[in-house]
């Protein structure tokens, strides 16, 4: 029986994959512009254009432009910070109950931020949210793959100060051996780890993230390529970060039949639900939970399973997992 959206809104959820950088509210983007002397359409309908993926996006790239026109917005700490709160303040919206907010810190250092200021301020952000909303969250810090592996390196270096680490960015075939130094440093820490694989490059890609430590997968369509994987992705507990509205824009996925989420749940592979990028998709997570249910049918029980996959897989600290234990 269809879950309904009056059920939905009241479901307790956890949120693993979404990005600060794109999922910022209209009404901050005008404050943060406003702040930086950026001059903005009028309309709101004119700004939506420059924020939100165009419905016709031919491609990833095409998906991530709106991201260029936000970046600038994003060079102070005061503006970390606020973005920051600002997600968390829409999170409580969704029932979301505990959140992990990822973002790489060297594409906010423009203005003259160290690594670790940008770090600091979207960290005050989260906690400032965590006081004032029903919200529990983390930061996770990205490495992008068009950087250096020096680049990357330094981002990891950053842990010590209280971040996880994430890689992500345009999929490359061949990601992990090309950052083989960084994957090395990052295990031999104990970092806990989350690799985009398999949302537009191929199938292989997941299985070598998994080789790589990678706990979770952010998007793993491609797996659809791959059924005869699925049994050892159940069997080492792997976690696949799906973002329904997301994998069709960026033509991860092109049908409905062709969208792996549903075979992948009933083949016991642990799928979790996710925006990606709340503006930049132009929704939440109840939307995402809405659309899955009218898709497949899940019954509450199927979607509170997947929220239990998702706690279990979380990067939250032993205070936060037992805080949340009875809710999940």
């Amino acid at each position: 029986m269809r879950t309904s959206r009056t059920t939905i809104e009241k479901l307790p959820k956890i949120e693993l994959h979404c990005h600060l950088d794109g999922s910022i509210s209209m009404q901050t983007i005008r404050h943060l512009a406003q702040e930086a002397g950026i001059k903005l359409p009028v309309s709101d309908d004119d700004l939506r254009q420059k924020i939100t993926a165009p419905q016709d996006a031919e491609s990833l790239m095409d998906y991530l432009a709106p991201f260029d026109f936000v970046l600038p917005m994003l060079q102070t700490e005061a503006a970390l910070e606020l973005a920051a709160y600002d997600i968390l303040d829409q999170a409580q919206q969704d029932n979301i109950r505990y959140m992990e907010i990822r973002f790489a810190p060297t594409l906010h250092t423009s203005g003259g931020l160290t690594l670790a200021q940008v770090v600091a301020a979207v960290t005050r952000g989260l906690a400032a949210g965590e006081r004032d909303f029903q919200v529990k969250a983390n930061a996770l810090l990205c490495g992008m793959r068009h950087e250096s592996v020096d680049s990357v390196l330094s981002v990891v270096d950053l842990f010590a100060a209280g971040g996880l680490t994430h890689l992500a960015g345009v999929e490359a075939d061949g990601f992990p051996e090309a950052f083989a130094p960084v994957l090395k440093k990052v295990k031999a820490n104990g970092i806990p780890l989350t690799l985009h694989a398999g949302e537009c490059g191929c199938a292989q890609n997941v299985l070598d993230a998994v080789e790589a430590g990678a706990s979770r997968v952010g998007h793993g369509v491609a797996l659809k390529d791959i059924p005869e994987s699925w049994p050892a992705l159940v069997a080492d507990k792997i976690t696949v970060e799906m973002a329904p509205t997301s994998n069709f824009q960026t033509k991860a996925v092109d049908t409905l039949a062709n969208y792996p989420f549903k075979q992948l749940f009933d083949a016991g592979v642990r799928v979790t639900i996710n925006t990606d990028n709340r503006t930049v998709s132009g929704t939440t997570l109840n939307d995402e939970y809405e659309k899955i249910a009218d898709w497949y049918d899940l019954s509450e029980t199927e979607f509170r399973q997947i929220a239990r996959h998702a706690f279990d897989a979380s990067f939250m600290s032993p205070e936060q997992r037992e805080t949340l234990a009875k809710e999940f």
